[in-house]
């Protein structure tokens, strides 16, 4: 039998809320993730996952652990949506017959869905992720500033503003053009790509092996199960690319994310790696 067809608002609103869920309960995760992935041999702040949550909340508080959420939760909508719509439309297309789809025509279907995400995914964690990063380096500036002056350097107290998502997105637009809101787009694909192939056939099987209806649905905590063991499936097998993503559009690496540091009235950009 043919699967069902979601109509686009319906996986507009799925999308939506999924997002501010996931936002909610596994942001702070994510804010550690790309902390942990940013750190250098010489420059490390942070020991695991649970020391740069406590040292996030200390000193930047609880709301510094959802830094770059704004951006997340204004893009994440049509991301879902067109990593949904992408994967039934081609899913759809490659059925024939009304006959169940083979392994390697779901593989195909899911890497669809991945090349076509990353219009949106690119942008969303390139502002993402430099937002994230950018308590990292502050917390570094402070400790560099602070050493500075117990060994006798001049100048004040080194205070830290760091930029919006709008303003990185402004300058972004200025300097580089759209292009600078693209910048990793190769790696971007080269993990969401394998990420979907992996994920999509995987949690279709694991949900089907719950059905209790040839063409009910399966129950709620059977679809929660699957896709939680296809998301950490996954996730594990394109955590190296997620690495080199994260430092390839980490603010650390780029001229024009600098943050902006304040000594004694003075504005100057200070690059810390």
């Amino acid at each position: 039998m043919a699967e069902k067809q979601i109509s686009l608002p319906a996986k507009l609103i799925n999308g939506g809320v999924a997002g501010v869920v996931g936002v909610t309960c596994v942001f702070p995760i994510d804010l550690a993730k790309t902390r942990l992935q940013n750190q250098q041999n010489g420059s490390r702040l942070y020991t695991n996952m649970s020391d740069c949550l406590i040292k996030t909340i200390r000193s930047e508080g609880y709301f510094g652990m959802y830094r770059g959420a704004a951006v997340y939760l204004t893009l994440v909508t049509p991301e879902k949506a067109i990593k949904l719509a992408a994967n039934d439309f081609f899913r759809h297309h490659l059925t024939t017959d009304g006959q169940k789809l083979t392994l390697l025509r779901e593989m195909i279907a899911g890497c669809g869905a991945g090349t076509c995400q990353v219009i949106v995914t690119t942008p969303m964690e390139l502002l993402k992720i430099q937002l994230q990063d950018a308590g990292r380096i502050n917390a570094r500036s402070k400790l560099i500033g602070q050493a500075a002056m117990r060994g006798g350097a001049a100048g004040g107290p080194l205070t830290v503003r760091t930029p919006t998502g709008l303003k990185l997105t402004r300058e972004l637009l200025q300097s580089r053009g759209i292009s600078g809101l693209y910048r990793g787009l190769g790696v971007t694909l080269l993990r969401d790509v394998p990420f979907s192939i992996i994920y999509f056939p995987l949690f279709a099987h694991l949900n089907s092996l719950g059905r209790t209806d040839v063409q009910g649905p399966a129950p709620f905590y059977v679809s929660f199960f699957s896709g939680c063991v296809a998301g950490c499936t996954a996730a594990v097998a394109v955590n190296p690319v997620d690495v080199v993503k994260t430092r390839v559009q980490s603010l650390s690496r780029g001229a024009e994310e600098d943050t902006y540091c304040v000594r004694s009235g003075v504005t100057r950009v200070l690059r810390p790696f």
